[in-house]
């Protein structure tokens, strides 16, 4: 369900969520716990450091700036080596993952899972139920009808189908044992995917990772999920908003930031238009269709998970509904395009979020 964002000078442009894919195998791994390697001596130098990675579906990026290119480096290979162990834990493509294995035999009887799927669908099922089930990640059970991934044919799925997996998506069917730490589906059919919830969770432990390794200003970017952390410089990071029916590499709005993350769901990355209707790839859990309340949303908020789930459930949501739910939320701010076209902001972003002009309007 998630994104893709673009680096440009000052400016990170975000763009719409990808889904997990199959990778090539991974590499060997990493070191023990190579967060806990003891730290360099941090040099004050005005060097730029970036480097990019192919991993969980998605073009991972990693930008650091005031340290020595060798100290990034090692902090950057670090910081992959922890996406691919997480992703042989927590993609579908893999067979023997934590989920796969759920989706497997979890029907039949508890499976036990390592404590970063727990962690992970622990806090997918909170924002479930903040989001009013927008957000699921039981909405594996959809997977094989609408195909948007390598597999995109640009056809609509029967209704019928549809309308007989839908008793399936329904987060409040997954049971967790903590103390087990085992994971439970109450109906037979049910799949979980965490496409939607897993990179942000990579994403944070990759901060926890450069911090540790000395880092202070930096930039981790996995598709449409990324983390700013100090400065560029003298100023903080700018990031630049997409432009959701503008050509690639246009932007209506930035802003400037510092130690958070941004998350954008949008309609743009993977979709077809049949008959004069757009269908996308950020399917409805409460209807099985392509959402239509927004063009994207683009959040705020102080760790990825939060801020990769909610870019979700807040596009499928709406304006009416979603906008006030954010105000609730501390430390969390919005950016929604709705459909029709309208800009719509949260008020912490009031007089920080400059719009250059109205978004390209088209189907």
């Amino acid at each position: 369900m998630k994104r893709a964002i673009y680096l440009l000078g000052w400016a990170l442009a975000l763009g719409g969520c990808q889904k997990q894919a199959e990778e090539q195998k991974a590499p060997k791994p990493a070191p023990a716990n190579p967060s806990q390697k003891p730290l360099e001596p941090v040099k004050t130098t005005h060097e730029t450091i970036r480097k990019s990675f192919r991993v969980m579906g998605t073009q991972m990026g990693f930008t650091a700036y005031g340290v020595p290119k060798a100290q990034a480096e090692g902090a950057f290979e670090a910081a992959f080596y922890e996406f691919k162990r997480l992703e042989a834990l927590m993609s579908t493509w893999k067979p023997q993952s934590d989920v796969s294995l759920v989706n497997l035999h979890g029907a039949k009887n508890p499976v036990r899972v390592g404590k970063d799927t727990l962690l992970t669908v622990k806090k997918a099922l909170e924002l479930s139920k903040l989001t009013q089930g927008r957000f699921d990640i039981g909405f594996g059970a959809l997977a094989g009808l609408w195909r948007f991934d390598h597999d995109q044919d640009n056809q609509l799925p029967d209704p019928k189908k549809v309308k007989a997996r839908l008793p399936l998506v329904n987060y409040r069917n997954i049971q967790l044992d903590e103390a087990a730490s085992t994971i439970f589906l109450k109906k037979k059919g049910m799949r979980l995917h965490l496409g939607g919830i897993g990179k942000g969770y990579a994403v944070d432990r990759a901060v926890e990772i450069l911090r540790g390794r000395g880092l202070k200003d930096f930039m981790v970017q996995a598709g449409g999920d990324m983390y700013v952390a100090g400065k560029k410089g003298d100023r903080p990071w700018r990031v630049a908003i997409r432009d959701p029916r503008g050509p690639v590499g246009s932007f209506f709005a930035a802003t400037e930031v510092t130690d958070a993350t941004f998350s954008t769901s949008g309609d743009y990355e993977r979709f077809f238009i049949k008959d004069g209707v757009r269908y996308h790839h950020i399917i409805d859990p409460t209807t099985g269709k392509p959402a239509t309340a927004c063009r994207s949303v683009t959040i705020l908020a102080p760790d990825a998970m939060t801020a990769d789930a909610l870019s979700t459930g807040l596009f499928i949501l709406g304006v009416r509904q979603g906008l006030p739910l954010v105000e609730t939320l501390a430390g969390v701010e919005a950016v929604m395009v709705d459909s029709a076209n309208k800009v719509h902001v949260s008020s912490g972003f009031e007089g920080k979020l400059k719009i250059f002009h109205a978004p390209s309007d088209g189907i």
